[in-house]
C-alpha cells in the first residue's frame, strides 16, 4: 500500500461515518482505493450496502429535530468552524484528493478552496432563511409563508469533484437545517471522510452528517426507497440521474440533478485568439477535461479558424502531463482505464470521418489512464464526438460560417449545463445568451465562480 505524507493522518480514514461513529461494514468486506497515476493502492474503506444505510438514515432523522431547533445563527457558527477548518487542512486535503482521484496537487487546492466557499455562503445564507408576508384577500386574515428545512437529504456525488460537490450539497443542506446522508464515488471516498472529520471537529452533531461508502445500487436503492429521506442530489450521468428520478418518484422524493453536459465553446471571427486560446484551455483542459461544465464542442467561424486551431494545438502540445504530486504538472490520468478506452473510442470514430490529429491523439507514454491531450481539426457534426460527453483532454474543433449557423450546432445536444463564447461585439453575446438552451453561460471567460451557477443542494 502506497504511503501518503500528511501533517495530519487522523484525515485518512478506512472506516464509514454513521451517526456519529466511525464504523467498518457489518460483513468487513472492504474497497481498495486506487491512484490512477500508478495503480498503487492509497487506502480501504468499507464496502457497506442497505442495511449501514438504513442506518445513516435513521440516525439522520434522529437528530433531524434537533439540528432543526438550533436558530441559523447557531447552525451559522458550526458551519464557519466547518469552514475554517477546511482552509487550515487545505493541504492534506488536496493531498488525499490527488491520491486517489488524480488531478495536479495546485487543481486540488484550488479545489479545496472552491469546496470551502460553498460551507462559507451557505453559512452566510442560514441567517438569512427569510419568509413573506402576502396581502389577504380580506382584512380580517394575515397570509404568512415560512420556511422549514424539508428533512433527511441524500447526496450522491462523482469521482471528478470529490470535496466540492459534497459541500456544494452539504452546504445548503445544513445551512437550511436539514441532516444530511452521503454516497460520494467509490473511487474517490477519502476526500469525503475527510471532510466529516473535519465536520465532526467543527461540532456538527451526531447524526446531522453521515458517509456511506460502497455498494452503489445498494447505497442508492435505500436513499431512493427509504421514505424517511425527502430529498436526493445527484450529481453525474444522465443514464444514471434517469435511474434515480424514477425511483425518487415512488415515494415522491424532491430531487437536484446536475447530469451530462457537451458544452459549446464558440469563438466568433472577431474574438481575440489569444484570449480565446487561453480560455479554451481554462476550460477544455483543467481535470484533463473530467468536468462536466467544460467546453465539449469547439465550434470556430471560417474568418478565425485557421489562427485559432493552429494556436490551440500549440499550447496544448506544450501541457505538462504526469502525477499529480509532481512540479509542474498539468494534466493529470483519467480515473480509470474504462475512460482511457472511451476517449480513445471516440477520437477514433472522428478521425474516421475526416477528423485530423492536430497534437495527441493516443495513449500517453507513460501509461496507466494518461492520455495526450489532443486537439481534433475538421470535426464532423456527425461524429460521435460531437453528440457525447467526452470526459478525457481532447478538444474536436468544428468549422461555421454563420451566427444562426452556429447556435444550431451549439443547442444541437441534449444536455444543457453550460456554454461559451468569445467575441467583441457585446449584442451578439446578448443574443447568444438568450438563443442558447444552456443553464449557465459565459462570454470571453471560460470557468464559472463556485455561486454563478444555480446550485445542486
Amino acid at each position: 500500500m502506497a504511503v501518503l505524507t500528511l501533517k495530519d493522518r487522523s484525515l485518512l480514514r478506512d472506516k464509514c461515518f454513521i451517526g456519529g461513529e466511525w464504523r467498518d461494514a457489518d460483513d468487513s468486506r472492504v474497497i481498495d482505493v486506487t491512484n490512477p497515476a500508478n495503480g498503487s493502492v492509497v487506502a480501504t474503506v468499507p464496502r457497506m450496502g442497505a442495511s449501514e444505510t438504513r442506518r445513516a438514515i435513521e440516525s439522520a432523522q434522529e437528530a433531524q429535530a434537533g439540528w432543526k431547533a438550533l436558530s441559523g445563527k447557531h447552525r451559522a457558527a458550526i458551519l464557519r468552524k466547518w469552514f475554517d477548518l477546511l482552509i487550515e487542512n487545505q493541504d492534506d486535503l488536496a493531498a488525499i484528493m490527488t491520491a486517489e482521484q488524480g488531478k495536479p496537487l495546485a487543481e486540488a487546492k484550488g479545489e479545496i478552496v472552491y469546496a470551502a466557499s460553498y460551507v462559507e455562503w451557505y453559512g452566510e445564507e442560514a441567517k438569512r432563511v427569510y419568509g413573506d408576508t402576502i396581502p389577504a384577500p380580506t382584512s380580517d386574515k394575515r397570509i404568512v409563508v415560512i420556511k422549514q428545512p424539508i428533512g433527511v437529504c441524500a447526496a450522491i456525488t462523482p469521482w471528478n469533484f470529490p470535496a466540492a460537490m459534497i459541500t456544494r450539497k452539504v452546504g445548503p443542506a445544513l445551512a437550511a437545517g436539514c441532516t444530511t446522508v452521503i454516497k460520494p464515488a467509490s473511487q474517490t471516498p477519502l476526500s469525503a471522510l475527510a471532510l466529516c472529520v473535519l465536520a465532526e471537529r467543527a461540532g456538527v452533531p451526531k447524526g446531522v452528517l453521515s458517509c456511506v461508502t460502497g455498494s452503489a445500487s445498494e447505497i442508492g436503492g435505500e436513499l431512493t426507497s427509504n421514505p424517511i429521506v425527502r430529498k436526493l442530489s445527484f450529481t453525474g450521468s444522465t443514464e444514471i440521474g434517469k435511474v434515480l428520478m424514477a425511483q425518487c418518484a415512488q415515494t415522491v422524493k424532491r430531487t437536484s440533478m446536475e447530469l451530462g453536459g457537451n458544452a459549446p465553446f464558440i469563438v466568433f471571427d472577431d474574438a481575440d485568439v489569444e484570449a480565446a486560446v487561453k480560455g479554451a484551455i481554462a476550460s477544455k483542459y483543467r481535470n484533463a477535461g473530467q468536468t462536466c461544465v467544460c467546453a465539449n464542442r469547439f465550434l470556430v467561424q471560417s474568418g478565425i479558424h485557421d489562427a485559432f486551431v493552429k494556436r490551440l494545438a500549440e499550447v496544448v502540445s506544450l501541457l505538462k502531463v504526469g502525477n499529480g504530486f509532481d512540479d509542474g504538472v498539468q494534466i493529470g490520468p483519467l480515473i480509470d482505464d474504462k475512460a482511457v478506452a472511451k476517449v480513445e473510442e471516440l477520437v477514433s470514430d472522428a478521425i474516421s470521418r475526416g477528423g485530423r490529429i492536430l497534437t495527441g491523439g493516443h495513449r500517453h507514454a507513460l501509461g496507466h489512464s494518461f492520455y495526450e491531450p489532443t486537439v481534433v481539426a475538421d470535426t464532423s457534426p456527425d461524429a460521435q464526438i460531437f453528440a457525447e460527453e467526452i470526459f478525457g483532454p481532447v478538444a474536436p474543433v468544428f468549422r461555421f460560417d454563420t451566427e444562426d449557423e452556429a447556435i444550431r450546432l451549439a443547442n444541437n445536444t441534449q444536455f444543457g449545463l453550460a456554454a461559451y463564447f468569445y467575441g467583441r461585439d457585446i449584442a451578439r453575446v446578448w443574443r447568444l445568451q438568450r438563443r442558447s438552451s444552456t443553464v449557465s453561460s459565459a462570454s470571453t471567460k471560460a470557468l464559472f465562480r463556485p455561486r454563478s451557477p444555480p446550485s445542486a443542494a
